[in-house]
């Protein structure tokens, strides 16, 4: 690129540019050792000595530093002073939805995350995907070299259709899609019944993610308050009397923020409104495996008329794989299925066969055993620190990955979470959760596995010393 003086870039302050921008973005990390000289030479058609330029403008920089007998390496980086008043500051971002989704895509080892939307990586380690691959491979090599079927790995389905039924939910293969992972599945479901302008109703608060995609869609998107005890029936019968909504996404079960659970009565209520309006039910589960298999849910009472369920094996094995389905009616399974031909050709076989196999692994049952083991014990442990706390919760399940708090003197998480950032504590505040985002918010959503850590009590420990 040109230089400040107007003159053309050398290949090889091009190249340390290059280098440079990667260490920047993180791309090439703290420790991390550059590729050789010679092997940089070879890829690029550089002369040696024109690498050897690069990298030792990298080391002016106070980018890299070499050591003898061994290669360069990254240097830690110094954080770049923010200006005032700049709003991509993390801290002033706290509230914001994107940057809320990039902390969720971040690995931060010197964080706590308090506010993660997964589990601790140790409650996954016993499912270890090395075990499976060479049963994966054995399973069909041929095929993983070419596209997955149209409504996904066939055995698969199966597993599912065994895996629902023992929730009460009795599908066939031909009601099942793959797809990758839930967030894939809603918006297959989005792009197939939302047209722009389309009313449709969201718990509020509710899944973040689904708000931004349904506003891209250009949706006109109302919330129907989540109460302990699930939606505010009282609240969705008016919106469907005045506004005629044609779908409804919900989560029944571990609701994503407030860790509440539908009770058999107001799925009771919800399925007699949905049967009197013309309403579509959008149920999505993707922490089906941390609940009973007797739980309350829409889809199992309904039996797919009224309801379309969605669930992901993102939070039980791997996020990694990005593995999930929808189970509806044949003939939308079908359609579904053409939509996602035109917009991903197919999903990963690959990643569904690893799936299968870990299914029908006896292991996976004691996973979830452990899963559940371990959920309850952080749950409990998480509200017995809350209530010491002094801390409001909004719903009070044995076994829940999130609670909804509200933290004593503090009417805005947002300010909190910005107190607790700079401790290196990761928060999700309540208004990224709302339909309206722009409002204060008491609440906050906190990860259970996160919370027995002696780095929460001095960061809130100091967050009051600084209110005084």
């Amino acid at each position: 690129m040109p230089r400040a003086s107007g003159r053309k870039a050398s290949i090889a302050e091009n190249l340390a540019d290059m280098l440079g921008r990667q260490i920047a973005d993180g791309v090439l990390r703290t420790g991390d050792k550059l590729p050789s000289l010679r092997a940089l030479a070879q890829l690029h058609g550089y002369a040696k000595n024109t690498v050897v330029a690069a990298f030792e403008l990298l080391v002016s920089r106070g980018l890299v530093q070499a050591r003898r007998g061994s290669g360069f390496y990254v240097l830690a980086q110094r954080p770049a002073a923010l200006p005032a008043g700049d709003d991509s500051a993390p801290l002033q971002r706290a509230m914001d939805v994107v940057w809320l989704m990039r902390e969720q895509l971040k690995t931060r080892p010197d964080a706590l995350a308090l506010g993660d939307g997964f589990p601790p990586v140790d409650w996954l380690a016993d499912m270890r995907l090395d075990r499976y691959h060479q049963k994966v491979v054995r399973t069909g090599l041929g095929a993983l070299f070419r596209y997955g079927s149209r409504l996904g790995y066939a055995p698969l389905r199966e597993s599912l259709v065994r895996k629902l039924g023992m929730f009460g939910l009795e599908v066939s293969p031909q009601q099942l899609l793959l797809t990758q992972g839930a967030n894939d599945a809603l918006d297959l479901v989005i792009r197939h019944w939302v047209a722009p302008g389309a009313t449709v109703l969201v718990d509020d608060p509710g899944y973040y993610l689904l708000f931004g995609k349904l506003k891209l869609a250009g949706a006109r998107v109302l919330g129907v308050p989540r109460q302990a005890d699930g939606p505010d029936v009282a609240a969705l019968e008016r919106l469907l009397q005045t506004e005629r909504p044609r779908l409804f996404f919900t989560q029944s079960l571990a609701h994503n923020p407030t860790g509440s659970d539908l009770s058999a009565a107001k799925a009771q209520r919800i399925l007699q409104l949905a049967s009197q309006h013309p309403l579509l039910i959008v149920e999505n589960d993707p922490l089906a495996d941390f609940k009973p298999t007797s739980a309350t849910r829409l889809s199992v009472q309904d039996q797919l008329v009224r309801t379309i369920y969605i669930g992901s094996f993102s939070k039980s094995f791997s996020a990694a794989l990005r593995v999930g389905f929808i189970a509806c009616h044949p003939d939308l399974a079908s359609d579904l299925a053409d939509l996602r031909s035109l917009i991903h050709v197919s999903g990963s076989e690959y990643c569904e066969r690893m799936v299968d196999v870990m299914l029908r692994e006896g292991q996976y049952e004691r996973h979830l055993v452990r899963l559940r083991g371990r959920l309850g014990q952080a749950t409990a442990q998480a509200l017995a620190w809350m209530d010491r706390q002094g801390c409001e919760v909004f719903a009070r399940s044995e076994q829940s990955l999130y609670l909804w708090a509200a933290f004593p003197g503090c009417e805005d998480s947002a300010q909190l979470a910005s107190a607790l950032l700079a401790q290196q504590v990761t928060m999700a505040p309540g208004r990224v959760f709302s339909l309206d985002s722009s409002a204060a918010s008491r609440w906050s959503r906190c990860n259970v596995g996160a919370m027995q850590s002696p780095r929460l009590d001095a960061a809130v420990a100091q967050w009051r010393l600084s209110k005084g």
